[in-house]
Order: C-alpha cells, then structure tokens, then sequence
C-alpha cells in the first residue's frame, strides 16, 4: 500500500521521519514503534535514506519533497497575509516572506505535480488533482485581496475552526451568496452622501468616509447576522472618520437634521444659565434607533454614544455600556451576565490603534471576569494616514492592527476596494465571535480621498500618494463595471442608481426650513442643595439585623485568624445603649446594605477594592484554608438586588471609562469606583473632563458614576 494512501499532512511527514530514524538506529524509537516498523516491507512502507537501489533513493525523494510541500502550505498558512493585495492604491508594497516561495523550500511546479493534493489537507485539498493545484488554492484564499492573521491564535479549537472556515469558502460566493445590485445600491447610498456634502457645502469638515466606503456594508452584514443569532441590542463606538455616513445609513439618523446641522452651525451653540455653552460639533453626536435587519422578524436596538476628539476616549465607555446592557442585577446575589444579547463593535483609526494607550487598555479588559462582554467586533478604518503622518512614523508593528496580537484577537486584513472579500471578512469576524464569545479584529485597508478634513491639502505632504487617489476609481466605480461585465446589471442600471439617490439628497435639503427645532433636549439638572434635602437615615433596628447577616459565615468557612478581632468589634457595636462607636469599614458595608434592601443593584469595581487598600473593606472574605470566597453582600437575606465587586486591573484611564459607560446604561444602579489612592484618578483626567464633567452640557448625557477617593 502506497504509504501517501495512509498517512497525509504534517501525519505523513512525522511517520517517514520516524521510519528514516528507525532505520538508521532501531534503538531510537520505543519499542512498540519498532514492531510495528518490523513488519513492513519495502512494498508498503518508506525505504530509508540509506538504502542504495534507484527505487528506494527515488521514494527518499519523493519523501522529503512531501514533507518541504507540506512545509509550504503551512508557510501559505501562516504568512500569507505578508503576500496579500491589501492595499487598494498598491502605493505600499506586500511586505513579503521568503517562505512562501516554492525555491525556498527545495520545490519546483513540476515537482509539486507529481505530489498527490492530500499532502496539503484541508479543504483545499479536496478535489485538487496534484498539490501544485492545491497550493495554488492556498494561495487565493491567504494571498488575494484577503490576508487572514491568525497564526497567534494558541488555541487549538479556535484555530482549527479558523482554518477550515476560511478554507472552505463557507462564507463567500457561491457557497454564501451576495447580492451584487444590492450591495452597489448600498456603496452608492453612501458614496453620493458624500459628494452630496462635498457639492453643497464645500470646504466644510465632515471627515468623509471616501476610500473606506465598504465600513458601512461591513456594519450591515454584522449587525444582520448578530441579529440572527439573538443578539437584541448592537452598541457602535467610532471616532470622526465616516461617522457621519455611519449615522445617517446605519443609526438611521434623518438626512433633515444632518443637513440641517451643515446649513445653520449654530444650531448647537447654544447657552444656558445653569450650564454655561454647550453643544458639540455634528461629528461626535450620537444616536440610537430600532431597527428590523432584512429578512429577520424581530428589531434589534442599534445605538452609538457620542465621542469627543480624544479619538479612542469612548472605547472603554462602550464596553462598559454594553456589559451594563447584559447585565441582570434585579434579584439578591451576584448578577447574572448574558453575553448573547449584546454586540459591541468598535471602529478604531489606524493611527489611533498603535497610539493611544487607552486601546490596550480597553483590549486587556477583554477576557476579565468582571468586564467581559462576550467579544468585540473591532474595525480598523485604515486609510493608511495619520493626519499628515506616514505609517512608518506611526506605529512599529508590521500593520497598524498589530497590538491585537498580543491578545489572541484573530484579524482579517482586507482590501476595501474588494466588496466581495469586504462582506466575507464580516461574516467570518461575527461567527467566530458567536461561536467563541471573543473578539474579532477586521483591519479595512482604504485610502483617504481629501485630506484629514475637507479644508486641508494632503498634496503638501504626500504629494506622491494623492497623484494616485486622484486618478483612483470609487469602490462604486470598480464594483458596478465588475457587475456590468458579469451581465448582472446595465450600465444604465448603475447609472440610476446613482441619480436617485442624488434625487432624495436634494428632495431632503430643499424641504429644510430654518424655524424648525432639531436641536436635541438636554436634561435638567437637579435643583441645588437637592442632595442635601435627601432623606437618609435607617432606624437602628434594621442597621442591627443588617450586622447580623453581614457577619454570618458560611457553615465550614474558616476566617482567616488576624481578622477575627475586628469581627468581634463589629458584633460588639450595637450592644452599648449609651456608647456607639463606628468606624469607616462597617459604615460602609452598612450603608451598602441599606441600599441592596432598598432594591439598588451595586456595581463596586477599583484597583484592590474587595479587601481595601488600608486593609479595612474585606468586602469579599477567603477561606483560610481552602481559599474560597465569600461576599457577604451577595448573601443577606435583606438583599433585593444584586451586589458585585471587582478588583480591577491597575488602570485608570480605561476602568473609570468602563464604569462610566455601565452608570450611562444602567442609571438604576449605584456604580462605583475606586482608586488605589485618591491621586491616581490623575490617569482617569481625560474621562473626567470629557465625560463625567462636560457630558451633559455636550451630549445631553446623565453620567452618575461615584468615585470614592482615599488617601
């Protein structure tokens, strides 16, 4: 039997090099090996390499060029992307790798001819004749306008579910199709957004999404198929580039009040008395809408909250949002997460990605029991450009995604001029993201067509790059001649769909009139000394029975020795009638109860909060012996609704981001959080000012985050 029958892949190349080494010395293979090595015959088994007739010293050949084809494919595998057609202008060159080339591994076209396809395995093995024939198969998927990056991704199940999903094909044509007239309709929707903008209010920043257009086919196709699969609630968070196209075609935000917003710019400076100017630029604004994703029977809530400049500012504010929005705290214990019913996805720039801290931040927070939300979807809206900064001064990774790595995060680099390769990216990146609860990273390759805003003149610092963007077809452009030469549609066809569109633009603008109120409310804010008006205090009584339950332990539980005393003190505090002393740690806990028997769900999170950075809190007990834990708060039978605590990892700026965005989306509980010592809130500074602080008077936003401070 021909041994190529039995044994394929990197199978095949460890069984010949153990028979090679069997042969040479049997002594170097345990002996069950041996007897099984025994028993072949030169007819079924591998001659070894010392063996001298024409035969033998042809299948030692034909061995080690199976095991240099194997050698290849995995190359393809892992560095493929290095030779992918990722950038639309090809102004940057595939950065390469000398392993994906045959020569380097000893291989000629005709070689790999006379070697069967399994030793490729996969998918793309299936139904090639040879292994050239599979190679090349390897090659269109890892190599085209695709990269898939995945090659640190450790675990074995995700990374073989990787493999065979984008080896197979599952989510791209004909295996899933696509729409060709519906998706150019959809390119053309936003393409003629922006030259509407463009035309009408020339000069007027509006960080137009041009060169990246395929973002918003992208978001369609993951908020589709999230819905699909249950998700109820997609929360997106993005800087400035394409926002405004994002709002209008995804949050459904009116074309009325964008344009009107573009027309009178005053609209949103406006003053009032107990909060001074407020408002923000058109491109920070938020919104949220209901929306019925086609063919699906239920709507799915899609929202964005607002973001200031701070480019990534809001990224831990959304992830705090969304685990807030899957979130149960309405019943004693600890409360209950679904991750199936939120989807986050966040749109990073390529710049910002590398550079600001607050992205590895965020991306650390990812698989923390306390701030998991079941994956993220990111996108990287790369155009390639950081304002006027090269790549090459911006980051010191291979790609603008590669921070990612570092945490497992699977990335698919694709060409944003591809629509095809666009839609299969997001199908894939929503899947595994169902199917693992982890986040996907897609790293959409464009272009800027402008400068960073529409005023600035990109030709003064890189004037080589915009000779080319100048004279580069719109994505719309190279799919509708694609779809004409495949007789899907007429260049008529196309043609309308860019004059209807045009059509409703201009219906929109000239039905504006100048009286109406598109300004958003602002919510009031509450009369002064309302806080101090407040009725707080609990009847000794009850603060008494509360004591008690705190100061129950599990049957079994053993307290550590050096804490017994203050456990004594405790009990021992409501005994005097006359003399009632009490220090900060119980009043704290206490005043927590009182809150939980109110019916308040809890949220404590801060860098060392469940014993206290002076030692005091012990919000959460470990058994001396056996060190399970034990948070009273979650087993007092007074308790109405659920209490958490969370030590947090030693970050400010992203942790005070985080929770936050939770009191945003869950203004019925109390959120806390605290510092290790009260001036490390200095990290957090960026959050403050542009959110706790001002978020109000911006955004209309009711932030009611408590920090506690201690020094």
């Amino acid at each position: 039997m021909n041994p190529w029958d039995q044994f394929t892949g990197a199978n095949a190349g460890y069984v010949y090099e153990l028979f090679e080494r069997y042969q040479r010395d049997p002594s170097s293979v345990d002996e069950e090996t041996r007897r099984a090595f025994a028993t072949w015959t030169p007819a079924d088994s591998v001659p070894a390499t010392l063996t001298t007739s024409p035969d033998a010293r042809t299948a030692s050949a034909d061995l080690q060029a199976g095991i240099a084809a194997f050698n290849l494919a995995e190359s393809i595998r892992r560095f493929g992307h290095l030779a992918a057609d990722i950038d639309p202008l090809g102004f940057h060159d595939p950065i390469g790798d000398p392993a994906l080339a045959p020569q380097s591994h000893g291989l000629t076209t005709d070689t790999l001819k006379k070697l069967p396809a399994s030793i490729v395995s996969g998918p793309a093995a299936s139904g090639a004749t040879n292994a050239h024939e599979a190679i090349e198969r390897l090659r269109q998927i890892y190599c085209s306008t695709t990269g898939h990056d995945y090659n640190h991704v450790f675990v074995p199940d995700e990374r073989v579910w990787l493999r065979q999903a984008v080896e197979s094909g599952q989510f791209r044509p004909p295996k899933d199709p696509v729409d060709g007239q519906e998706l150019l309709d959809r390119i053309t929707q936003v393409e003629t957004f922006e030259k509407f903008l463009h035309r009408t209010f020339p000069g007027k920043t509006r960080f137009s999404i041009e060169g990246l257009d395929m973002m918003v086919p992208i978001i369609d196709e993951i908020i589709h198929d999230a819905a699909e699969n249950g998700v109820q609630h997609v929360m997106i968070a993005m800087a400035h580039r394409g926002r405004l196209n994002v709002l209008a075609h995804i949050l459904q935000k009116p074309y009325a009040q964008i344009l009107a917003e573009f027309k009178d710019p005053v609209l949103h400076e406006r003053l009032r008395v107990d909060l001074g100017w407020m408002g923000d630029v058109k491109y920070h604004a938020g919104a949220r809408v209901q929306a019925r994703p086609d063919g699906l029977p239920k709507e799915v809530t899609v929202s964005m909250p607002p973001n200031p400049s701070h480019l990534e500012a809001v990224d831990p504010v959304l992830n705090g949002m969304a685990r807030a929005e899957a979130t149960t705290a309405t019943n004693p214990g600890a409360p209950l997460v679904d991750k199936g019913k939120v989807l986050a996805i966040l749109i990073h720039g390529d710049a910002a990605f590398p550079g600001q801290g607050i992205v590895a931040e965020t991306l650390n927070l990812s698989r923390l029991e306390g701030y998991d939300v079941g994956g993220l979807i990111h996108i990287i809206a790369n155009n390639q450009l950081g304002f006027t900064t090269d790549p090459e001064d911006s980051f010191s990774t291979s790609y603008a995604s590669g921070l990612a790595r570092g945490f497992k995060i699977p990335i698919t680099h694709v060409n944003a001029d591809d629509p095809v390769a666009c839609i299969e990216a997001a199908r894939l990146a929503i899947a595994y993201r169902q199917r693992f609860k982890l986040d996907y990273l897609i790293d959409l390759v464009g272009y800027r067509k402008y400068g960073h805003n529409e005023g600035d003149e990109p030709g003064f610092t890189q004037p080589q790059l915009y000779q080319i963007v100048a004279a580069h077809p719109t994505v719309r452009e190279k799919y509708a001649a694609t779809l004409i030469k495949a007789g899907v549609l007429t260049q008529a066809q196309a043609d309308a769909m860019v004059q209807a569109r045009m059509a409703e633009l201009e219906r929109v603008y000239a039905s504006i009139k100048p009286e109406q109120d598109y300004v958003p409310p602002v919510p009031d804010v509450p009369p002064s000394g309302a806080a101090r008006k407040a009725r707080t205090a609990v009847a000794i009584e009850r603060l008494a029975e509360l004591n008690t339950s705190l100061l129950t332990m599990p049957e079994g539980f053993t307290v550590h020795r050096k804490l017994e005393r203050g456990r004594e003190r405790r009990k021992a505090m409501f005994a005097s009638a006359t003399e009632r002393t009490i220090d900060w740690a119980a009043a704290e806990e206490l005043a927590l109860a009182t809150i939980l028997a109110d019916g308040t769900p809890v949220r404590f999170t801060g860098e060392d909060v469940e014993r206290g950075t002076f030692s005091h809190r012990h919000a959460a007990y470990k058994d001396a012996v056996t060190g399970d834990k034990h948070i009273p708060l979650q087993r007092i039978p007074q308790a109405r609704a659920a209490f958490e605590i969370r030590n947090s990892p030693l970050s400010e700026y992203a942790c005070v981001g985080f929770e936050l965005g939770y009191s945003l989306q869950d203004p019925k509980s109390l959120v806390v959080w605290e510092a290790q010592y009260g001036d490390f809130i200095n990290g957090a500074q960026i959050i403050l000012d542009e959110y706790l602080t001002s978020g109000r008077a911006k955004w209309g936003l009711s932030p009611s985050l408590v920090l506690l401070l201690p020094h």
